[in-house]
């Protein structure tokens, strides 16, 4: 048995209230305007926001599902960055507002526009982050920013079936599970890259933030052998926040998002540990493996 859905177009998939039953009929996300945009691979609307492992852990599969309570996560890190009683707003906007050092341009997919860059050497795209948020001093002139990236997390085998009867009103099961290599594979070079184009910008100030389900980043800390030693926001740093559905509040009700921890270490310290020697199995496994096989075990 795979891990089962349990958040279907935001609700509990067996949320029988009008309110859940019209979201599924009509495609609709609850976390942004529109229908959902997350797809199977044959391009029809998945729907899945939230799997259910069989440990009976929530782990948020869409980063959408990470927008919820109006980009929560944005205002989070804007009062973690620059103090509490800011105003979020979007970047093209922003020199409409009132100037009081509070206004924060926000930039990104939906809200704000994606800012313009280069393409890196070789026509490398790595420049791009998914938010930026920037703080306004009282002329409306740029005082500093940091960059954000958010990720939930890839899936293997497949919840279509599952998905198919949960819209037909019936339950299937799935084969569907959490691609945690990818986590390692993909993720952490990509932050590694970001973050260091950062450290170029003399007006991001503590560096990166990265936002991803507590499962997600429980993976990161066991890819590179335990909490990573923690720093200050500085230029260089990357701060790591989780965030997960809260408490079910009922039928017609989606769960909230409620934030988890912060852990905030330097690109060296993840680097390092990446590289290093970290986490390694006992001596001579890959021996005691080959000798099991030769003896017939």
């Amino acid at each position: 048995m795979g891990a089962n859905i349990s958040e279907f177009f935001g609700y509990a998939p067996d949320d029988r209230s009008p309110t859940a039953v019209a979201a599924r009929s009509a495609f609709d996300c609850p976390f942004q305007p529109g229908q959902c945009t997350k797809r199977l691979r044959d391009k029809a609307i998945a729907g899945t926001c939230t799997l259910r492992t069989g440990k009976g852990v929530d782990v948020v599969i869409c980063p959408i599902r990470l927008y919820g309570q109006n980009h929560k996560i944005l205002q989070d890190i804007a009062d973690e960055a620059f103090g509490a009683g800011t105003r979020l707003v979007d970047g093209k906007q922003a020199h409409h507002e009132h100037q009081d050092g509070r206004v924060v341009a926000v930039f990104g997919k939906g809200r704000g526009g994606e800012l313009r860059l280069p393409r890196g050497a070789g026509g490398r795209g790595g420049y791009f982050v998914d938010w930026v948020i920037a703080l306004l001093d009282t002329d409306g002139e740029l005082d500093e920013f940091v960059a954000i990236e958010v990720q939930s997390i890839d899936t293997t085998g497949s919840y279509r079936d599952q998905r198919d009867a949960l819209l037909e009103g019936r339950w299937a099961p799935t084969t569907a599970g959490l691609n945690w290599e990818n986590v390692a594979k993909r993720i952490l070079p990509q932050l590694l890259y970001k973050g260091n184009v950062l450290r170029r910008e003399h007006r991001c100030r503590k560096g990166l933030f990265f936002v991803c389900p507590t499962p997600v980043y429980d993976s990161f800390e066991n890819r590179i052998g335990g909490k990573p030693q923690e720093f200050p926001q500085q230029p260089g740093a990357l701060t790591f926040r989780s965030y997960d559905p809260g408490p079910d509040k009922g039928e017609g009700q989606v769960r909230d998002l409620v934030f988890n921890r912060q852990v905030t270490t330097t690109l060296e310290q993840v680097a390092t540990a990446i590289a290093g020697t970290q986490g390694l199995p006992d001596p001579n496994v890959y021996a005691k493996a080959i000798e099991q096989v030769l003896k017939g075990g």
